[in-house]
């Protein structure tokens, strides 16, 4: 009956490693095995040699479920990171598609200009508070409206400089301090042919 029991304890020991070497275990059902092996090896009488072979596979399953763990949080982590990297790329996209459409024949800075207006609204109350809903807001932008800005965005057909000037507003450069609007007309900070304001 001693040596069924050892042989019980040995093979629990090394399924349970097995698993989660395999990563078929969640940390669960790893405790639960390594519980059942500590009662098992605890039930009965063991050589101090027996004892350490237990502690020594204890640990290593205890090894290994904290490498599995690891990895887990590192590809959480990898695809987190790469999420959050499509959807700037995706922003970006979408502010120097805007750009270009409005002032894609005006100079960097009146590019630039254009998509701190749409980052003014975008950190405004009274404006949505995503970049596309300000961009297709009802009756906000014309390339929107008349589907330029659609086509645009589709095939990537901003210039680098509206790329470029998307980067800069994304990350705060502002020439025009709080304006909310811009026209060909009116009055304002004149930047090119557009009136901020």
């Amino acid at each position: 009956m001693f040596q069924n029991k050892k042989i019980y304890v040995m093979f629990a020991l090394i399924l349970a490693a097995a698993f989660i070497s395999a990563g078929f275990t969640v940390r669960a059902s790893a405790m639960k095995a390594q519980k059942q092996v500590e009662c098992v090896s605890q039930s009965i009488n063991v050589t101090p040699a027996y004892r350490s072979v237990c502690v020594k596979m204890q640990t290593k399953i205890e090894e290994l479920q904290k490498k599995k763990e690891a990895e887990a949080e590192a590809k959480a982590r990898a695809r987190a990171k790469a999420k959050a990297e499509a959807e700037r790329l995706e922003q970006e996209k979408l502010l120097a598609s805007i750009i270009f459409c409005e002032a894609g024949n005006q100079s960097y800075t009146g590019q630039v200009a254009v998509g701190a207006v749409v980052m003014n609204r975008l950190n405004h109350k009274s404006y949505p508070d995503s970049l596309e809903g300000v961009i297709y807001q009802k009756g906000q932008f014309t390339p929107a409206v008349t589907g330029w800005l659609d086509k645009v965005r589709n095939r990537n057909g901003y210039t680098d400089s509206a790329m470029r000037a998307a980067k800069d507003a994304l990350n705060g450069s502002n020439p025009v301090g709080n304006c909310l609007f811009f026209d060909r007309g009116g009055s304002g900070m004149k930047i090119g042919d557009h009136f901020f304001h």
